[in-house]
């Protein structure tokens, strides 16, 4: 169980990595360098932790025997005026995501169709794997500031309404205006809240990917 523990932390540092590296590729691929200029298109893992998500809150999720252990890296930078396109802002956003997702299902395919081959110790670590990628993907797209969520559904709003976009950008320049600290309270508050459903979600694709629950 201990070792499981670790290779969880292990698995959710380079997970985030991953998730802020894809950021930066996509804005870069969309026509805005500041990523790729500021370092941060790398996976040494000193580019990107961040001391409070990376380290103070993971480590505060265990302590208290939180039901579900989260963190998150440095925000990969990007200027949004570089960006082709006018859902640009949306498409980097989502890129964090989508990485863990198409992890999460690499992963989960492996232990559904070629459990035999790998062996108890091997399915255990890829359903770590799914596991943590598949929290990562789903908190991150609580449509909430300074998450991912928030710009994806703005972009996705705009696909639908110009004027359902608007009072949806209203509603983030409002929240915004708290300042990050408390904007980081309520979302984590916000996700506090909705564990036992994130939970229920997440056994549920995890048993759809792999074929097994958890």
């Amino acid at each position: 169980m201990q070792i499981d523990l670790i290779f969880g932390i292990v698995v959710l540092i380079f997970s985030v990595i991953l998730h802020e590296v894809a950021h930066g590729y996509m804005a870069e691929w969309l026509g805005d360098p500041t990523a790729r200029l500021a370092g941060r298109l790398t996976l040494n893992p000193i580019s990107h932790i961040d001391p409070v998500g990376s380290i103070l809150l993971p480590g505060l999720l265990l302590i208290t025997h939180a039901p579900i252990l989260i963190g998150y890296a440095k925000p990969v930078p990007y200027n949004p005026y570089n960006l082709r396109g006018k859902y640009g802002e949306g498409l980097v956003a989502f890129a964090g995501p989508a990485t863990n997702i198409l992890i999460a299902i690499l992963f989960g395919l492996c232990i559904r169709f070629a459990s035999a081959q790998l062996g108890p110790d091997l399915i255990t670590a890829f359903g770590i794997i799914v596991y943590v990628n598949m929290l990562l993907a789903l908190f991150n797209l609580i449509p909430l500031p300074p998450l991912d969520g928030s710009k994806v559904l703005g972009a996705l709003f705009g696909m639908i309404s110009p004027s359902l976009e608007r009072g949806y950008d209203t509603f983030l320049i409002n929240f915004q205006r708290f300042g990050f600290l408390p904007m980081t309270i309520v979302v984590l508050l916000v996700f506090y809240l909705l564990a036992p459903y994130f939970n229920l979600l997440l056994f549920f694709l995890f048993s759809l990917l792999t074929g097994a629950s958890l």
